[in-house]
């Protein structure tokens, strides 16, 4: 059975064809099952998993219940996290990319306040940002949600965990009573119960495919047992012998997170470190080089990397086990998606032991484990991104689109399409992802040429330790 198109909504042309550009054809089952009651204003529960398609539901709602003329904020997206919360923004903004005059403001900390406030000052019709900086700019009067009519609270059991409750209850006191509340939550405890009954009218729960499912054929799940000393060894020889195209790593701490990065690169596996002590610009590039095929493995904390849409990831690896059940399966359920096959490897020293059997509970089987002897390596295996990324000094506060940089390489600089990867524009400089062996060519012409009839400067970007 086909999946229904977005043309069978009743939202506007200006949206089809944003839709249409982004290569949406059809809805996935959590945009069938819940954009018809966000369109019609209802107050929704979804629970659903990363890369369901979830921020497109909402942002499609809030983009059709917005009035453009009105320059006030008329829709709040809160995210528990800055990189949640800079994915989200993003996605919206290419949703009203046919729509005249709809502005975004992003308010998330780690960037300046004053530019903030600027930005809202001169009108704003969608804030998307984390607890604490909402809150900062509500009580010093920059924000005002008198007009909001699109609340969405993304991750909501999240930002519990990271002790968002008071904050969370306190900007909520600043929204009107007359909105549409929609909450996205991926497990529903009794505080997430309550924090609906205190913010929604009748919500309708929608759930699909929640979690991965325990008995999921299509991720291969496999345990090794390991002394700590032997932990950087075994994942080398899990790279060396399943030769994955891109991979994204775990660890339970900052340190440990740079520390493993920067072993895997010693040995010829370009990865990046994404945590808690980069600043937002750092934690932007990491994500780019990612999502752009510049850098092949992501090592990240579970905090830095929540919220990630990652879709086509061919192996996870669990460098030391999470804590919790629930943290697992969401680590392991970033592979194997849409289909696809994919692999969930993790290292159990023998303090873990303990973990891996409460793991074993919860998925309701024994967990396979294996030793590293078992593994054939490639000694001469190698793995480095198919692109290198180009960072433009010049973004969207200076007017500049991906098709203007497009434009420019594949013109005066003669380039081919293909050669050109994915390309991000940010406020005040963009990302462009060239292919290697176009890298020189590209930059021979950055150096002196123009993009939008303007001199840029532009650098290479290295990987993030």
């Amino acid at each position: 059975m086909s999946s229904p198109n977005f043309a069978s909504l009743p939202i506007s042309p200006q949206q089809l064809e944003a839709l249409q550009g982004l290569g949406y054809a059809s809805m996935t089952p959590v945009q069938a099952q819940s954009l018809p009651l966000i369109l019609s204003g209802k107050d929704v529960i979804i629970q659903a998993k990363t890369g369901s398609g979830k921020t497109a539901a909402f942002g499609i709602g809030l983009l059709n219940h917005l009035n453009p003329r009105f320059f006030g904020v008329q829709a709040l997206v809160m995210c528990p996290t800055r990189e949640l919360a800079e994915q989200v923004g993003q996605s919206i903004r290419q949703l009203a990319s046919r729509m005249a005059n709809v502005k975004t403001v992003l308010l998330c900390g780690g960037k300046p306040f004053g530019p903030q406030r600027d930005s809202l000052h001169h009108g704003a019709h969608i804030v998307v940002g984390t607890p604490g900086r909402i809150q900062d700019h509500l009580q010093r009067g920059t924000l005002d949600l008198k007009g909001v009519r699109t609340f969405v609270l993304d991750e909501a059991d999240r930002m519990l965990e990271m002790g968002f409750a008071e904050v969370m209850a306190s900007i909520t006191s600043h929204l009107p009573k007359n909105r549409q509340t929609i909450l996205l939550s991926a497990t529903f405890p009794d505080d997430i119960k309550n924090i609906s009954r205190s913010l929604q009218e009748k919500p309708i729960q929608i759930t699909v495919d929640a979690e991965v499912s325990h008995d999921e054929v299509i991720i291969e799940q496999l345990f090794f047992e390991v002394q700590r000393h032997e932990r950087d060894k075994t994942l080398l020889a899990l790279f060396e012998h399943h030769r994955p195209r891109n991979a994204m790593v775990f660890c339970n701490t900052k340190k440990q997170c740079a520390e493993v990065a920067r072993f895997l690169s010693d040995h010829d596996i370009e990865a990046a470190a994404i945590h808690g002590d980069l600043d937002q610009r750092e934690r932007d590039q990491v994500l780019v080089q990612f999502a752009n095929e510049s850098c092949p493995v992501l090592v990240a904390s579970d905090v830095a990397a929540r919220g990630l849409d990652i879709p086509a990831l061919e192996m996870v690896v669990n460098v030391e086990l999470p804590r919790d059940a629930d943290t697992y399966v969401h680590r392991i359920g970033r592979t194997g998606r849409a289909g696809q096959s994919g692999k969930a490897f993790s290292l159990v020293a023998p303090s873990e032991v303990g973990r891996m059997r409460v793991i074993e509970d919860y998925l309701g089987n024994s967990c396979v484990c294996d030793v590293l002897a078992s593994l054939d390596r490639d000694p001469n295996y190698e793995l480095r991104g198919p692109m290198i990324t180009v960072q433009l000094d010049a973004g969207r506060k200076q007017k500049v689109r991906p098709g203007d940089i497009l434009g420019a390489l594949t013109g005066d600089a003669g380039l081919s399409g293909d050669q050109i990867g994915k390309i991000s524009i940010m406020d005040n400089w963009s990302y462009v992802a060239v292919h290697r062996a176009a890298l020189r060519q590209a930059m021979n012409f950055l150096s002196d040429g123009k993009v939008k009839g303007r001199a840029v400067r532009a650098r290479r970007l290295k990987t993030q330790h």
